[in-house]
């Protein structure tokens, strides 16, 4: 499979890293070719790792990771192409709209919308999912806790795109469950402040959400 990353930062490196283990093609774009983000981490990752622009990154990919802030998110999608170049595509949106102006984070987006449903608006004819979006960097692929492994939590429109993204996340050691159409983003994005808020009150981050089911 090839996977297009857009964005040099800790998520899109963990996430390149987890593709790269198992076996994909990945090119991680940025807004310059020659970003030295990007291209340090493609020489780290091997020889089936590239660094890009972010059209470059989404060109011939099957599945696209949007690892950006949520800030730039907009302006990553227009130079990669815009709607035409993510047409068809499996995009799974690990962003949270995160609002720092304050110190502590809290959502710009929240309630009556989300980041997903406004990636979904932008990209009409793409197959987006939210997920990775609650789960710290560190602990995205095959995270070790002693209580097992914490759940991705997914949404999207598209069933497909969904069983691709459980099956990645299945591959990372992850157990996707699946919260319905991109509208659950509402629900979603706010876990990320909850994991953050716990962090901030313990002083770690080796925290993560499970689901229990009987």
């Amino acid at each position: 499979m090839k996977v297009g990353i857009l964005g040099t930062g800790d998520v899109g490196k963990a996430l390149g890293n987890g593709f790269i283990k198992y076996g994909h093609d990945v090119t991680m774009g940025s807004r310059e070719a020659g970003n030295a983000k990007a291209v340090a981490w493609a020489a780290a990752a091997g020889v089936t790792a590239k660094a890009a622009t972010f059209a470059g990154a989404v060109q011939g990919a099957d599945v696209v990771v949007l690892a950006t802030l949520w800030t730039g998110t907009r302006s990553a999608l227009d130079m990669a192409g815009g709607p035409a170049a993510f047409a068809g595509k499996v995009v799974i949106d690990a962003t949270n709209p995160l609002d720092f102006s304050q110190g502590v984070p809290r959502l710009s987006i929240g309630h009556t919308d989300s980041a997903g449903e406004q990636v979904q608006r932008w990209l009409p004819g793409a197959k987006v999912v939210k997920a990775f979006n609650m789960i710290g960097n560190a602990h995205m692929v095959n995270p070790q806790f002693p209580g097992g492994p914490p759940d991705l939590f997914i949404c999207g429109n598209d069933d497909g795109a969904k069983q691709v993204v459980a099956d990645i996340g299945q591959a990372f050691g992850l157990s996707a469950t699946d919260f319905g159409g991109i509208e659950m983003s509402r629900v979603l994005e706010p876990l990320c402040i909850l994991w953050v808020a716990y962090g901030i009150k313990t002083g770690g981050w080796n925290h993560a959400f499970k689901m229990l089911r009987i």
